[in-house]
């Protein structure tokens, strides 16, 4: 399923709820629609546990990483969020974050095998290690969710 038609569907939703406020830059409107989609409606809880130390940063996120580079229509957010799932398990040191993305691209259309199959191409690039802490990343989100990957034939 094409994370298209739920992108489109936020951001008109998100367009229309902002109407009344021109003051708001259109990335931060392209940002927060993006967002919704990833987190599944979490925005405004991530935006909420930065409110007291860093708002600024909350801002930043959705100003920039998700209304100015995410949202950019040269890839669709399926394939954004498995690229971001691949660096962040090649990171090897951002596990909350990699299950936050690991959510996002099953919120965006990733199937979970695809999810699982970008992780175990991380060993070659950044060694077993980093993929193992991604696949156990992966196996508390589909854990969580009640999901269930496909095996792949070898």
């Amino acid at each position: 399923m094409s994370s298209k038609p739920c992108l489109l569907a936020v951001l008109c939703l998100f367009a229309l709820s902002t109407a009344a406020a021109p003051d708001v830059p259109p990335n931060r409107e392209r940002g927060h629609a993006t967002l919704e989609t990833i987190t599944g409606g979490g925005t405004q809880k991530l935006k909420d546990g930065l409110a007291d130390i860093a708002p600024e940063l909350a801002q930043w996120i959705e100003d920039f990483a998700y209304g100015e580079v995410v949202s950019r229509p040269e890839l669709d957010l399926r394939t954004r969020e498995l690229a971001t799932v691949a660096a962040l398990t090649a990171l090897g040191n951002a596990a909350p974050q990699l299950k936050s993305h690991i959510k996002g691209a099953l919120n965006a259309g990733a199937q979970p095998q695809q999810v699982v199959e970008v992780i175990m191409q991380m060993a070659v690039y950044a060694g077993f290690p980093a993929a193992l802490n991604g696949i156990n990343a992966a196996k508390d989100v589909f854990a969580e969710r009640g999901v269930e990957p496909r095996r792949a034939k070898p």
